[in-house]
């Protein structure tokens, strides 16, 4: 894919740029940094603890890397802008709906915010699911997260009405959002 703006303040000179592409296994160690970023930016985004990914061995990193660096049944994308990576958005099939890709693990590092990197991670994920012959997108987002929430809506995505227990904090409760790939 190409490079694609990436500006966390639309008004400085000099905007920087990250390239969205599909995960690559060499990416495991700035994909682990990545993860931890994230777990301890937005713990309760992500099905697992800081402390549990922090204590994965790096071999367990890689070899999770390089399986969703290919195929059609799960895939992550990232926004490399050369060094460390600031953005991520994953896809997976759902046996219950096979034309049906639920969008995972997505994540704007803070600085690189307010720009277009959500929406490319997420038309990444889309483009993806396409060519896969899935048409439809879904995602979760806890209730009361009205950032995230608006920032979906923007994108295109609907909420369902459908409402589900978050999968780790049970107090918790997330709704459901689609949209087309």
């Amino acid at each position: 894919m190409t490079s694609t703006p990436g500006a966390p303040d639309p008004g400085r000179a000099g905007a920087r740029r990250a390239e969205i592409r599909r995960v690559r296994p060499r990416d495991a160690a700035r994909m682990r940094a990545l993860r931890l970023e994230m777990l301890a930016d937005a713990p309760l985004a992500f099905l697992e603890t800081l402390a549990d990914a922090a204590a994965r061995a790096h071999a367990d990193f890689a070899a999770r890397v390089a399986y969703v660096s290919a195929g059609t049944e799960t895939a992550q994308f990232v926004a490399d802008p050369g060094g460390r990576l600031v953005g991520h958005a994953g896809g997976t099939v759902t046996p219950e709906e096979p034309g049906l890709t639920v969008v995972y693990a997505v994540y704007v590092t803070p600085a690189w915010r307010g720009g277009t990197l959500l929406g490319d991670l997420i038309e990444a994920v889309a483009d993806w699911s396409r060519a896969c012959g899935r048409p439809e997108l879904m995602l979760e987002v806890v209730v009361g997260n009205d950032r995230a929430y608006r920032a979906y809506q923007r994108l295109g995505f609907v909420d369902t009405g459908v409402r589900v227990p978050h999968p780790t904090v049970r107090a918790l409760t997330e709704l459901q959002m689609r949209r087309p790939a």
